[in-house]
């Protein structure tokens, strides 16, 4: 067989393994840091058995890697690049799926009109300074990496933290991508208290892949919810 042709059936294999929603879930949510299996039902709704079957697949066409411990499969995305090829898959289904188009529009858009942060902009507010960064994705993902200087508030504990976060400062929230629903419904909370408030363009998995410093944070050194820490 020609090599080039060799090469096609090599690269269908990735492209199939992309076939399926759930396996679409599923790299969103390794995206975000390395899970077990269990967490990774989970976060998808799905029973563990069929998420098993879907990460071996993952696992088989070379966009998964996993690992034991203990008892539990770990797995992880074998490459920080992954979200880009994600990315792209969207956007061109955006441009050129009405019903991709309709979804965005109906319940995307309309949750938040203003034009969300573009990364290399984020960089700019916040070496500036006046712009506060908020991560509102769970405690877990946010140690597993973050953007450095963002402060963790999951987005169910941030109507707690309203009254010590800094008046007079936009503050700028992520999650997990773009069509990641925490940020905007931190976003919705913020404004609705009378905070200016804006979305990252994306998430941390595409921040992460275009190379940007990123730090990580153990269990032990969660942001207190003090308005001194929260204000710094």
């Amino acid at each position: 067989m020609n090599p080039k042709k060799k090469l096609f059936e090599q690269f269908a294999r990735v492209a199939k393994s992309l076939a399926s929603s759930n396996r679409l879930e599923l790299l969103e949510a390794l995206a975000q840091g390395e899970k077990s299996v269990d967490a990774l039902a989970q976060a998808t709704g799905m029973s563990v058995a069929n998420t098993s079957h879907h990460l071996q697949i993952l696992r088989d066409s070379g966009l998964a890697e996993s690992r034991k411990e203990g008892l539990q499969v770990i797995y992880r995305l074998s490459d920080d690049q992954i979200p880009v090829l994600l990315g792209g898959i969207s956007r061109i289904a955006e441009k050129h799926l009405a019903e991709v188009d309709r979804i965005v529009r109906e319940h995307f858009d309309v949750r938040d009109a203003l034009t969300p942060v573009g990364r290399s902009e984020l960089m700019a507010r916040v070496k500036e300074g006046g712009t506060m960064v908020i991560d509102v994705r769970p405690a877990a993902e946010y140690q597993a990496g973050h953007i450095p200087g963002a402060v963790n508030i999951p987005v169910d504990e941030l109507p707690q933290h309203l009254e010590a976060l800094p008046q007079g400062q936009e503050i700028v929230a992520y999650c997990r991508g773009p069509y990641c629903m925490l940020a905007f419904d931190a976003v919705a909370s913020l404004r609705q208290a009378g905070y200016q408030a804006r979305r990252l363009e994306d998430g941390f998995p595409e921040w992460k892949a275009e190379s940007r410093p990123v730090d990580t944070e153990t269990p032990a050194a969660k942001p207190r919810s003090s308005r001194r820490r929260l204000s710094g």
